[in-house]
């Protein structure tokens, strides 16, 4: 299929086979529901006071502009899965070469370069796995030796931890460095903490996908033929990691402060329909040793071939020879320190959700989940600076000549994902991107 969008046919992203939603805004306008296609974006508001989606699920256009005009994908989130599907089959009809409504959706267009993104939902609840297998061992043999790498139930069931929906943010914001407590003896906690700023920063190359369909009721787990029914969409995520932080707080309950300062998600959410070319299997192959309890067996249990990338842009010297930058900066190019794939991730989505709601917890449309740190098999595939520096004992070259070993202030971290395969159109998820700013220590009143 093509589209009569001139840049839609080739475009790295946002293809007429993608079509991803989002909340977007022009100037000081109104929040509003919109589809990327190329480097525009499809005003779904817009389209439905033009009558574009009448009849569409047996319904109007008043209705559909009820839903799409407000500054949350929430509503439509909570639709069914056959809604979703509609409209977005819709919307390739309308987007297609041939069409006949192209005049009237042409006016329904706006560029993407003219418009600011949004948080796709308001977000309630976050939580985040720990579902990459390569991961969870390169972090368990740095901190516990190769043959405890793993704790005994982690291939049991998908770890997780419950997160801070309210520091969650969109593409494009700074994320300040933190503060917080310290272990003052690299060896012996006995010896207490100091106050300061986090010197071992980091990113986490995650993915994450919106929960949809009705909110489930408490006491009523998801089970594993209805998961997908309740998985929206997916986005890229950088989980921002406090590793210096994280390591004094962490026993016995987890990371808390090393986590709750920033995460970061791309814009546009990718539908599992989109993603249904690109199924493949896992890194794992199977689960059969041990084989999951019955509730958690995924008769189709896959993944999809997305491949992931992280960059890092240092901040370059002000003219004058100031700046953030440091001695080892690499001119303010963006170096490319890891390229792994989705399918490193031993658990999938579909068990994760299934696990989270096992106990009765229940779900609401715009929850949040996150994968895990998503790491392969070999150095290159490495999700974290944590592992690609191995816990500081090793540099990670940048392309400019420069060295990291974790972020520095005015550090740019850039993520992409992107679906690509022979004879199937390319589809991507656009880039998640954050620049670390300096920490604001607290200083005392006099």
């Amino acid at each position: 299929m093509s589209s009569w969008v001139p840049d839609a046919d080739t475009h790295a992203h946002f293809t007429l086979a993608n079509l991803p939603f989002g909340i977007f805004s022009v100037g000081g306008g109104s929040l509003g529901a919109g589809i990327a296609i190329g480097e525009s974006i499809l005003d779904l508001t817009a389209c439905a006071k033009a009558g574009l989606f009448n009849g569409v699920t047996g319904q109007d256009g008043y209705f559909w502009a009820g839903v799409f005009g407000q500054p949350t994908l929430n509503a439509f989130m909570g639709m069914s899965r056959p809604d979703w599907l509609a409209i977005r089959q819709r919307a390739g009809e309308l987007l297609q070469a041939g069409s006949a409504d192209q005049v009237e959706v042409e006016k329904c267009l706006v560029a993407q370069a003219a418009s600011s993104m949004h948080l796709p939902a308001s977000i309630g609840d976050y939580t985040d796995f720990y579902s990459s297998r390569e991961h969870a061992t390169n972090v368990g043999t740095m901190f516990r030796g190769p043959d405890n790498a793993l704790q005994p139930n982690w291939l049991h069931l998908p770890v997780g931890y419950h997160g801070r929906a309210s520091s969650v943010v969109v593409s494009g914001t700074d994320i300040r460095r933190p503060c917080g407590q310290l272990q003052t003896d690299a060896v012996d906690p006995s010896k207490g903490s100091t106050y300061g700023p986090c010197r071992l920063m980091d990113f986490e190359l995650e993915m994450a996908f919106f929960v949809g369909g009705a909110p489930t009721e408490l006491g009523e787990p998801v089970t594993m033929e209805e998961a997908e029914d309740h998985i929206f969409g997916m986005v890229l995520m950088n989980d921002w990691s406090a590793r210096d932080i994280q390591k004094w707080e962490y026993v016995p309950l987890g990371p808390f402060g090393a986590k709750n300062f920033g995460t970061s998600i791309s814009p546009w959410v990718v539908s599992l329909d989109a993603l249904e070319p690109f199924r493949c299997a896992t890194s794992a192959g199977q689960q059969d040793n041990p084989v999951p309890l019955p509730y958690l067996v995924d008769p189709n249990y896959s993944s999809y071939d997305i491949s992931l990338e992280v960059g890092i842009k240092p901040k370059q010297p002000d003219g004058d020879g100031g700046g953030v930058a440091a001695e080892d900066d690499a001119g303010g190019e963006v170096s490319i320190v890891s390229r792994s794939n989705f399918r490193h991730l031993y658990w999938s989505i579909k068990q994760q959700l299934v696990h989270h709601t096992v106990t009765g917890c229940n779900m609401n449309p715009g929850d949040l989940l996150g994968s895990g740190t998503i790491s392969g098999d070999s150095p290159e595939k490495f999700g974290s600076m944590l592992e690609l520096s191995w816990k500081g004992s090793k540099e990670v070259p940048l392309t400019g000549g420069g060295v990291r070993k974790f972020l520095q202030d005015g550090d740019t971290v850039v993520m992409k994902g992107v679906c690509v395969g022979e004879g199937k159109a390319r589809i991507g998820f656009g880039a998640c991107v954050g620049t670390v700013l300096p920490a604001k220590p607290y200083v005392p009143k006099a």
